[in-house]
């Protein structure tokens, strides 16, 4: 077996299995979970009914590079979403299985584990593939702590010269799980310099950039951010983005990767052997999905809606924020996080996910713990009973 197994950790819901292993409920109130970031919103009935008109390509192998129309489409949307020039759907775009099996192929692509000291560097909180993608790609992953204290930022200059020569790829995600916390484009800047200056790829994870409460202040994607400041082939820049948030289709696991046509060759050829192409009938319903922006619309509605509404019910009690963009709430909690967590189960039937599950011991650190992460994916009606759930916790703490 891959050695590198025996280094991956439990995944966090996982975790949460365990420290709710005794956990008895009450009976008389309906389980809410806020844990997990899967919406809950209905998927648009025109996408559901493409799909089900089209389950006749289910008899023909799909390419991996997917329809013409499916690229196409991909590359409309973001020459309309982020102002980009002509994207080119033949070079700079390849359809994916979701951006969760994506980001852990890429690593398997472009990291050289054979290099004594390969490294990966990610934020810290992170989405755990990250972490698991370095080490199966038999690379060590470097943690940068998202602190309060630097706005959940990572501060790329406290890493040392020494460590950058060995980074080969950079895990950024833009709008921040769990934080919600958006790239700056001079945080951009910076880390595109780093990446000339030291050669490494950079990946952004973008799955969560069209839930956001501002339509004047959009978030800023990697495409966009490298056009702006003139990388105009996209150099060393691969982003990934997915429908699952955007229009609550987590089961259909389609995405796509685009940027740096150089290195979507080469990932191209190794997605060949990978084998993770998108059935016909998903290619379809994926492409009605990224031509229509009414329903994302109604999406971002429902979102706002649900963060206006609870934010002030929470706030005298526990120190939510709006975050920059995303469905989570990332908060401080009173007492330990598994403790609330456990807590806030047990008593209350309410599911969040305690942040130190989140995160790894960097620099003598768990920057997840003390947190949760509360997820407002569930409708509106069983997120405002949640928050008046959490709330008369609160009150016995």
């Amino acid at each position: 077996m891959n050695p590198n197994l025996a280094r991956l950790q439990s995944y966090p819901f996982e975790k949460l299995r365990a420290l709710f292993a005794d956990v008895e409920p009450p009976a008389h109130l309906k389980p809410i979970r806020l844990s997990i970031g899967e919406p809950q919103h209905p998927t648009p009935g025109f996408i559901r009914q493409t799909l089900a008109d089209n389950l006749g390509g289910l008899s023909s192998y799909p390419a991996t590079l997917g329809s013409d129309a499916l690229r196409g489409a991909i590359a409309h949307w973001l020459e309309r979403r982020y102002g980009l020039p002509k994207i080119d759907p033949a070079s700079q775009v390849i359809p994916v299985a979701g951006t969760r099996e994506a980001l852990f192929a890429f690593a398997q692509c472009v990291v050289d584990g054979s290099k004594p000291g390969a490294k990966v560097l990610c934020p810290n909180p992170f989405y755990q593939i990250y972490e698991g993608a370095a080490l199966l790609a038999n690379a060590e992953p470097i943690f940068i702590n998202n602190l309060p204290e630097n706005d959940f930022g990572s501060d790329f200059g406290s890493i040392d010269e020494a460590t950058w020569r060995d980074v080969q790829l950079v895990y950024v995600c833009s709008p921040g799980n769990p934080t919600g916390r958006l790239l700056k484009l001079d945080e951009w800047k910076t880390l595109f310099e780093l990446s000339d200056r030291y050669g490494f790829v950079i990946a952004a994870d973008e799955c969560y950039s069209e839930i956001y409460f501002d339509d004047a202040d959009k978030p800023i994607g990697g495409l966009e951010a490298a056009w702006r400041l003139g990388r105009t082939d996209f150099r060393n820049v691969v982003m990934f983005s997915s429908l699952s948030k955007r229009s609550n289709v987590p089961g259909m696991r389609s995405g796509f990767v685009a940027g740096d046509a150089r290195i979507l060759k080469d990932f191209l050829l190794y997605r060949t052997y990978h084998g993770c192409a998108l059935n016909p009938a998903v290619q379809a319903a994926s492409v009605v999905a990224w031509n229509d922006e009414e329903h994302v619309e109604e999406n971002r509605r429902l979102y706002r809606d649900k963060f206006a509404r609870i934010t002030p019910m929470l706030q005298p009690w526990l120190p939510v924020s709006l975050p920059d963009a995303g469905f989570y709430y990332w908060v401080r909690t009173p007492i330990p996080d598994t403790e609330f967590a456990r807590r806030l189960q047990a008593e209350y039937n309410v599911t969040v996910l305690p942040g130190s599950y989140l995160a790894r011991e960097a620099n003598g650190v768990n920057p997840g713990a003390g947190f949760v992460r509360i997820a407002l994916v569930a409708d509106t009606h069983e997120c405002v009973e949640a928050a008046g759930r959490i709330i008369d916790f609160c009150k016995t703490l």
